[in-house]
């Protein structure tokens, strides 16, 4: 599967030359129905479909064109007839329009049921358009697309297009930052001119913004694999003093976990242990603000420093597979207790809470919502308010909160949950999952200054052979915390500080990293994990 899914967007912005017409005459004809929301009238909209599973060198692209008007319903018709030979097969497809925009990878299996797919774009839900479902995006920097996103206003996640004002406060936390500080002026010292253009941005830099999962893509920074010995050590010295003791375990198992993936995917030269990256941002310092990025497959931190205060987002973490099988780590398991302790509490819910909770009763996609370039995601409240929850549910819930905030230095956990605490009663959990409770789930977190995100995703380097198409599975995982409300990468707090210190509205020194062309990773549009 991963293999169809990477051969589908490798030809996306090159169908026209790579991909076959399609074709029409007897067979199973299926009549597809597509909505886009805010489509240009401009704009071409088109289906890109393959015959499931892939196989090397047989497996052809078909490239579809919709007729270029919407009928009355703002509905594009085509109809694409499969023959019989196809019969009880599956399809794998997606929409893209504009040959730069691409909706999700779906799926249907040919037969005389299946004579007719509406899908709005961007939903699970078809054209009720409800329930949105994950769509990556790939901001290649200095595009056209990068700049009119960056372009827009900051906002950060909200709940409506409105940032809730006043939450994050510039204030005394009581927890000194000063070990944070020592390792990065340590590690930044020992870097080259060189390095340092590559890998040193000023404090507002839209290099950090630019962070993504996928293995394949062009990094800024210095890579952990390039160091010295000596620069090694000082860049797990500077994680020590900004993670907990538990948070630095957790993101030195997923570099274990990435390594084990690479030997079970020899071919693919972008996976590995030590395969991810690191930036900074300002200078360290006492009372300016200043903050470091790594970033790579699986693990991705964002950490803002001002003062004693620290803001830990976004913090992208995941795996796959989920467990080492065999080798010297043999036994070692990822997102064991974030996995346990969703379900744990989902299952404490009763039948009425359960359904509130239910965003969705079918896991047939990805659903994590706040993923790489969605800093100014819409994601309205969903599912049960912890109000409605008894008093031991609502502990359950908050050490499910703790699991995640944990992964920051000891004190700034405890600041952070405070702050979750105050605002109990505005937070919601939301649940999808099919009626196997045994089967894959997402649930969400989200409250005025927290978004924390579970989701057992489709299968990339690793796919269930047990499964005609393409569905989750649970050793593959994505987890997503944000600050919503215009806190993530530490923003309002920089606003308030550059507010009241204007010498800092003047960017100093730094650079616009470019990297890399697009062309040359596009084909891992779907390889997101």
């Amino acid at each position: 599967m991963k293999q169809a899914i990477c051969l589908l967007f490798a030809c996306i912005l090159f169908y026209k030359a790579y991909t076959q017409p399609g074709t029409t005459g007897t067979g199973f004809p299926v009549s597809f129905k597509l909505k886009v929301p805010g489509m240009a009238a401009t704009d071409t909209a088109a289906i890109i479909w393959l015959q499931l599973p892939y196989k090397q060198g047989t497996t052809v692209e078909h490239f579809v064109e919709f007729p270029s008007r919407p009928d009355s319903n703002g509905l594009y018709h085509q109809t694409i007839s499969f023959p019989d030979s196809m019969r009880g097969m599956t399809i794998g497809y997606v929409y893209t329009i504009a040959a730069d925009k691409y909706d999700m990878f779906r799926s249907f299996v040919v037969n005389d049921q299946t004579t007719e797919i509406a899908d709005n774009w961007g939903y699970v839900d078809g054209l009720a358009g409800k329930v949105k479902g994950a769509q990556m995006l790939f901001l290649e920097p200095g595009s056209a697309a990068e700049t009119t996103a960056f372009a827009a206003p900051y906002v950060g996640i909200t709940s409506n297009g409105t940032a809730v004002k006043d939450l994050f406060p510039i204030k005394k936390t009581g927890y000194p930052t000063i070990g944070i500080k020592n390792a990065v002026t340590a590690f930044v010292a020992t870097l080259s001119k060189t390095q340092k253009a590559a890998a040193v941005f000023p404090i507002n830099s839209a290099e950090w913004r630019r962070w993504h999962n996928i293995e394949r893509w062009k990094r800024a920074g210095i890579c952990l694999e390039k160091m010295t010995a000596a620069q090694k050590k000082l860049i797990f010295q500077l994680l020590k003093e900004s993670l907990s003791a538990k948070g630095l375990q957790k993101a030195k198992d997923i570099m274990t976990m990435e390594a084990y993936l690479a030997t079970l995917v020899p071919g693919n030269k972008n996976l590995g242990g030590e395969k991810y990256w690191f930036t900074f941002f300002g200078t360290a310092s006492d009372t300016e603000p200043y903050g470091w990025q790594i970033e790579g497959h699986h693990l991705v931190i964002n950490y803002f420093v001002m003062g004693d205060q620290v803001v830990m987002t976004p913090t992208f973490m995941g795996s796959e597979p989920t467990l080492i099988e065999k080798g010297e780590h043999k036994g070692l398991r990822t997102f064991e207790r974030e996995e346990k302790m969703g379900l744990d509490f989902y299952l404490s819910l009763d039948s009425v809470q359960r359904a509130a909770a239910t965003l969705w009763t079918k896991k047939d996609f990805d659903f994590n919502r706040s993923e790489a370039f969605r800093d100014n995601e819409v994601i309205p409240v969903t599912g049960i308010p912890a109000a409605r929850l008894s008093k031991a549910q609502q502990a359950s819930l908050l050490a499910l909160i703790a699991e995640y905030v944990n992964n920051i230095r000891d004190g700034q956990a405890k600041v952070k949950m405070e702050d979750v605490l105050l605002h109990l009663d505005e937070t919601n959990f939301t649940w999808v999952q099919g009626n196997d409770i045994e089967s894959p789930f997402y649930y969400r977190i989200h409250s005025p200054v927290i978004l924390i995100e579970f989701d057992h995703q489709t299968p990339v380097f690793l796919p269930d052979t047990t499964k005609a198409g393409i569905a989750p599975v649970k050793t593959h995982i994505h987890t997503v915390v944000r600050t919503p409300n215009g806190n993530d990468y530490g923003k309002d707090l920089l606003r308030e500080h550059l507010e009241t210190h204007p010498h800092h509205q003047k960017t100093s020194g730094g650079h616009v990293h470019k990297k890399g062309s697009k062309k040359k990773h596009v084909h891992k549009q779907a390889a997101k994990k």
